[in-house]
């Protein structure tokens, strides 16, 4: 089809030196109409205004009583000079004037005012106070013709005779400098919007000169995979350059994310191969040696699998931004329902404060499990106390889980909600927990728009709080 073969420009460069070159080209069009258009109008009204003088001074010689031949005429070739009386008989010509055409008939001329009668003139001539009326004729003069601007002036002479002058203003000069200027503009608009378009072109270039070395850069990272390599940043401090920064910012995290991504798996791997030698061994075991399995052994390692395996799952599906409808969620009520199903099976057991029972948006089942893993966290830190308080507090549900084990120390507070971090107390299998409890309840917390933070708890071990924005 024609639309298809017919393609714009594919070059911002192009295009902004095509839209550049047409918006000058029409500017320049219009001021250049509009320049011939009042140069044209300027200098007929100057000819009309050369006509008209060249008539009136004939007609006031005539009103003076100067007769026709001792007329002072003009010169025939600039103001060529005819006097008509009512019955069309020529009175009065330049010496060189051979012929006019185009002047109006005597019937005609009438029309342009008329004096008066004989008895209301003045006893000396008069000039028609009415307007000129304006023409356009030709003249020969001295054997060349050309075109005149004629004007018409009716007088009365002292002998009550009313007679036309009829003078003339040569419009070669006027349609010469018209010409002039049309064709000096015609020649030099080409001129002028070539170069726009090289100027624009020219600049164009050069600012999209560093749009184009990100471009580059950015591919040879792709190409590369090296995502530590940045994007150069120009010093204009303009857009390009603030695009260039974010670009730099964007590489940054995106490097960040890869490298948490990869630790991460590296990580889960680690985490994973332990329960899974674990239980290849003791099959193995009781593969050469039959005889009763250590059931409970591999219950416990299976079950830490699981754990492990659905903490992998909920923190992969958080970081791909599942969402499950949130709904009204009662939290007093939320908080004594895990107190109850843990109670059968917690080292220490639960003193839980719950002192409201706020309201909040969430999914009850993340909202459990951020509450499960604080217990969790506190049962295998705690020496002999495990604390819970829930109240509301401006706006916010605040749920507070204390131990009193060794606590966190300051410059670990933020360290141990990453990922498979677990500080030295805390690193031996028979302890339990891969690093995942806590950076995922700071996920969950995150989710429903709350926030988990640690603290020191009075007895001295570690104080969680968090905070939850009420419905």
């Amino acid at each position: 089809m024609i639309r298809d073969r017919v393609r714009r420009p594919s070059s911002v460069r192009a295009r902004t030196t095509l839209g550049a070159t047409a918006v000058v080209a029409v500017a320049l069009v219009a001021a250049g109409t509009a320049v011939v258009l009042l140069l044209r109008a300027n200098l007929g009204g100057q000819t009309d205004l050369e006509a008209e003088v060249a008539a009136r001074e004939v007609a006031s010689q005539l009103a003076a009583g100067v007769p026709y031949r001792a007329l002072d005429l003009p010169d025939g070739d600039d103001h060529p000079v005819r006097v008509v009386d009512g019955s069309g008989r020529v009175r009065a010509v330049n010496e060189d004037l051979e012929s006019v055409e185009g002047t109006p008939s005597p019937g005609d001329d009438r029309d342009v005012g008329d004096s008066g009668d004989a008895d209301d003139g003045p006893g000396r001539g008069e000039v028609s106070d009415d307007g000129p009326r304006l023409f356009t004729g030709t003249a020969t003069v001295d054997g060349r013709t050309a075109q005149y601007r004629f004007a018409a002036v009716e007088v009365t002479t002292p002998e009550d005779e009313t007679v036309t002058v009829y003078a003339g203003a040569d419009l070669a000069a006027a349609r010469d400098a018209v010409g002039t200027v049309s064709r000096a503009l015609l020649v030099g608009l080409p001129l002028l919007l070539a170069v726009v378009a090289g100027v624009t072109w020219l600049v164009t270039r050069r600012a999209l000169r560093p749009v184009e070395a990100v471009r580059a850069e950015l591919a040879e990272i792709t190409a590369a995979g090296d995502l530590a390599r940045r994007v150069p940043v120009p010093d204009s401090g303009d857009e390009i350059a603030r695009l260039a920064v974010t670009t730099n910012e964007t590489l940054a995290a995106l490097e960040g994310s890869v490298a948490r991504q990869r630790a991460f798996v590296a990580d889960a791997s680690h985490e994973l191969r332990s329960p899974i030698a674990s239980l290849r061994t003791q099959l193995e075991v009781a593969a050469a040696h039959p005889g009763p399995l250590d059931v409970d052994g591999l219950t416990e390692d299976v079950v830490r699998l699981q754990d492990l395996a659905a903490d992998l799952l909920l923190l992969a599906r958080i970081d791909a931004g599942d969402r499950p409808p949130e709904r009204r969620v009662a939290l007093g009520r939320l908080v004594r329902e895990v107190l109850d199903r843990r109670a059968a099976g917690d080292r220490i057991p639960v003193r839980a404060s719950i002192e409201d029972d706020p309201t909040v948006m969430g999914v009850p089942g993340r909202l459990a499990r951020i509450v499960g893993n604080l217990l969790d966290n506190a049962e295998r830190h705690a020496g002999s106390a495990v604390r819970l308080s829930l109240h509301g507090e401006s706006g916010a549900a605040v749920l507070r889980v204390a131990d009193d084990g060794p606590g966190v120390p300051p410059a670990d507070r933020e360290r141990i909600f990453e990922r498979f971090v677990r500080l030295d107390d805390a690193r031996s299998r028979d302890e339990g927990g891969a690093g995942l409890g806590l950076p995922l309840a700071r996920e969950l917390a995150r989710a429903h728009g709350g926030v988990l933070t640690v603290g020191e708890a009075p007895e001295g071990g570690a104080l969680f709080e968090l905070r939850l924005p009420t419905a």
